[in-house]
């Protein structure tokens, strides 16, 4: 049986206190293996989630120091107020460290205020519509005989796949980037934090 990953959340976020959610979370309706975007995304007219943790997804991100990049760049791209909406939203959260690996020249390309709209496009390749739990990901894997495929906000495709008891993510370039901390619970979702940055 699938070992479930478990919570290990980064020591700036130990303080926060996180409700648990009193039953199991179900994916996103889907085809096959396919998670599919909720239309009313590119909204601000979300669907409600019941309130699982008491900070956004947004407010998580900025009480942990190493996801501080990923705060700067969601600024910078104007994301912030739509992750901090209802949603509910699934974030890969890309680790500072996870930045570090990117070359110097492809990320301050996109942080500069011309290139907003790329910078965005490439942050919603990290974010799926609904509440998507580790638990729920390992299952779409099972199911999909060994990977699922999961469309994301950019309209963009990532591979989930296991390594061990670990959650993988493959990139439409054909970068890998695995899930190191799971299913940190948010008032309007749940983020993943990843080890590497996908590339749409």
């Amino acid at each position: 049986m699938m070992q479930k990953l478990t919570l290990t959340w980064a020591a700036g976020l130990s303080a926060l206190a996180l409700v648990a959610c009193s039953g199991s979370e179900k994916a996103p309706a889907a085809t096959d293996t396919e998670v599919v975007q909720n239309d009313a995304m590119a909204t601000d007219t979300l669907v409600a989630s019941e309130p699982m943790g008491n900070k956004t997804i947004v407010e998580l991100a900025q009480g942990n120091p190493q996801l501080s990049t990923l705060v700067t760049a969601v600024t910078a791209a104007g994301l912030g107020e739509t992750l901090s909406g209802t949603g509910p939203f699934t974030v890969f959260a890309p680790s500072n460290d996870a930045f570090a690996k990117v070359d110097k020249a492809t990320l301050d390309g996109p942080l500069k205020p011309e290139s907003k709209d790329k910078l965005a496009a490439l942050l919603k390749y990290h974010v799926v519509a609904g509440n998507v739990k580790s638990g729920d990901l390992a299952k779409m894997i099972v199911d999909g005989k060994g990977t699922a495929t999961i469309k994301t906000l950019n309209g963009g495709n990532l591979k989930a796949s296991m390594a061990g008891d670990k959650i993988v993510l493959t990139d439409a370039k054909g970068g890998k980037s695995t899930v190191t901390e799971a299913d940190v619970v948010a008032s309007n979702g749940t983020a993943h934090v990843v080890d590497t940055v996908v590339m749409p």
